[in-house]
């Protein structure tokens, strides 16, 4: 059986349930559900074929596609406002005559712009028996993390090309709005603080947010939430930290993402053997093994997940010794009870040794070198007096890539705070990576200096001393991030750096000293949603390494669970892809899509 829907996934169907499905719930006959890409992927990720089928819905189809009619059923319409998901909804309903479905029920995920409204009233009004806005604009990625469905948005924040444009501030206004149909969803009001900092995006946005959470807290009749909830909410830009971006993460997801080719968090890999067939599998919470390795460091997997294998192995009588993937597969056939939990265990094997390889090959005398420039000091805590001798072994080692030769330029400048012209073109032309130099260049527009100068003496955040912490060598550096949620949940970030966007903020009390009034509580659930909420929203993209630490600080601190979430997720090699787009101008640059 598959694990029960987590965290945000599961707040996100539920209010689905509450504000769609629960409109038929009086009804007893089947229904046809539309959708266009977006709702798509934001019922994939938190409901399956089944959950559908219970609430009645027996065809799920795509509303750009040519459908073959069926006027005998209702058509239960869940969409973006956009007009090519209007049209295919006006399509659908064109005559009377020449009706696909019986009846249309529209669902939007989010406000629809007048002009939309009115082409379906002068359309097929007569066809239409409910049009709601569900306000739904964000993807539940995982049980703690959210992305905004802006596929853009880091080009249009960033590039300069855009600068005397609108596009900036129109891209930060549809955050914004993507942002409160979180809140809403997480049914919070929170407190909004920001990073001040050289650009003013953070503030920005932060200012956005608040305007617009009190609009629609004031406009949503159903909404018992009128005041401020015991939440915060922190707006963050990508520049605060460029160091967690580009440094090798040796934890099993971040590591899998960053060393390995997964697409759509699906991993493919070849069974053993000469007859190899290639399979996929997609890494998901569903997967109990997934959650409850992703977030361990590699060395620990390696140890693990053997002992795993014998143990399921065991339960027949399999030779002793070191299981090979091969054996494995035999094993497979023989024990079908089994199938299931072994294939899954297979599959992070697989991914497990994939990434092993990669590492021992050339990751591993990379890490040293990372560690120490991110740092400033080596593993025994001695201070790294001269960045450039520690990046050089790295720029005269043939073996290593050039997209590894540029991350590790990349730590040596946001070490030393920049460097100078001269030096930076020096690199740049010894190491031959003269067409890729952007990926180096353009971290100014985000207001990382890249050219050494009085003027961009960026004030560095004070970090916590984790020197007491149990680390690996290789994984000494700790994502600035997992310091500001540690010190926002202890009410210890300077008002100064980090101001409020509120008038009238909440008491943050996410520490957890609870009031003796409070009821006796049933479960974790209720014990999170009876204390605080700390949500991090940072412009510009997350890292793997940041989602992670949302985790482990809504662990240690019981009182407080992390969201975070972003534009989009990065792995270094998209965001140096990024990076290098900005100096184009916009019709040149391919937009990947979530």
């Amino acid at each position: 059986m598959a694990p029960a829907v987590r965290g945000l996934k599961s707040f996100v169907w539920q209010r689905l349930k509450s504000a769609v499905f629960d409109d038929f719930s009086k009804e007893e006959e089947w229904k046809i559900m539309l959708l266009d890409d977006y709702t798509t992927k934001l019922l994939s990720l938190c409901c399956k074929m089944t959950d559908l089928l219970a609430e009645g819905v027996t065809v799920v189809e795509n509303v750009y596609k040519i459908r073959e009619p069926v006027p005998h059923m209702k058509a239960i319409y869940l969409i973006t406002p956009t007009k090519k998901s209007v049209d295919g909804l006006i399509d659908d309903f064109l005559t009377k005559s020449s009706s696909r479905y019986k009846a249309a029920y529209v669902y939007f995920t989010d406000f629809c712009p007048d002009s939309l409204f009115n082409k379906i009233k002068t359309s097929c009004a007569k066809s239409i028996k409910k049009c709601k806005e569900i306000n739904i604009s964000f993807f539940p990625y995982e049980s703690q993390v959210f992305t905004l469905n802006i596929p853009d948005a880091f080009y249009r924040c960033y590039s300069p090309t855009l600068e005397r444009t609108k596009d900036k501030d129109a891209v930060l206004q549809v955050m914004a709005e993507q942002i409160v149909t979180l809140c809403a969803t997480l049914e919070e009001n929170p407190g909004v603080r920001y990073k001040s900092g050289p650009s003013d995006r953070a503030s920005k946005l932060a200012q956005l947010v608040e305007k617009a959470l009190e609009n629609y807290y004031k406009t949503d009749e159903k909404s018992q939430i009128k005041a401020k909830t015991h939440s915060q909410l922190i707006i963050i830009d990508r520049g605060f930290d460029p160091v967690s971006t580009v440094l090798h993460e040796l934890t099993f997801q971040a590591m899998a993402y960053d060393l390995l080719p997964i697409e759509n968090d699906t991993y493919k890999y070849k069974t053993e053997g000469s007859g190899g067939k290639e399979k996929e599998a997609i890494l998901e919470e569903d997967d109990d093994l997934w959650v409850k390795m992703r977030h361990k460091h590699i060395a620990d997997v390696i140890e693990e997940l053997p002992k795993l294998l014998k143990d399921a192995s065991s339960k027949t009588k399999v030779a002793e010794g070191k299981l090979s993937i091969s054996a494995l597969s035999q094993l497979m056939k023989k024990m079908p009870l089994y199938r299931k939990e072994i294939s899954k265990q297979v599959v992070h094997l697989n991914i497990a040794e994939d990434c092993m390889s990669k590492f021992k090959s050339n990751i591993e005398r990379l890490c040293k070198t990372e560690q120490d420039l991110a740092l400033g000091t080596d593993a025994e805590g001695q201070k790294v007096k001269d960045s450039m001798r520690v990046l050089l072994p790295v720029l005269l080692n043939k073996s290593h890539d050039s997209y590894d030769k540029i991350r590790a330029i990349l730590l040596y400048i946001f070490s030393t705070n920049g460097t100078t012209q001269e030096n930076l073109d020096k690199l740049i032309q010894n190491v031959q990576i003269e067409s890729d130099s952007d990926m180096i260049r353009n971290w100014k527009y985000l207001d990382v200096p890249v050219i050494s100068s009085f003027v961009a003496q960026q004030h560095k955040y004070a970090r916590r001393d984790r020197s007491k912490e149990e680390t690996f060598q290789l994984s000494r550096w700790t994502p600035v991030i997992k310091d500001v949620m540690e010190d926002a949940i202890e009410n210890k970030l300077d008002s100064k750096d980090w101001p409020y966007a509120s008038r009238c903020p909440p008491t943050w009390n996410g520490s957890g000293a609870v009031s003796a009034r409070q009821k006796p509580r049933a479960s974790c659930r209720e014990e999170r949603r009876s204390s605080a909420r700390l949500i991090v929203f940072v412009i510009g993209g997350v890292t793997y390494s940041e989602m992670r630490s949302a985790y482990e600080v809504s662990e240690s601190y019981k009182s407080c669970e992390v969201v975070i979430g972003s534009t989009h997720i990065l792995t270094p090699r998209r965001l140096l892809e990024e990076v290098k787009s900005l100096s184009k101008p916009k019709d040149m640059v391919c937009i990947k899509d979530e």
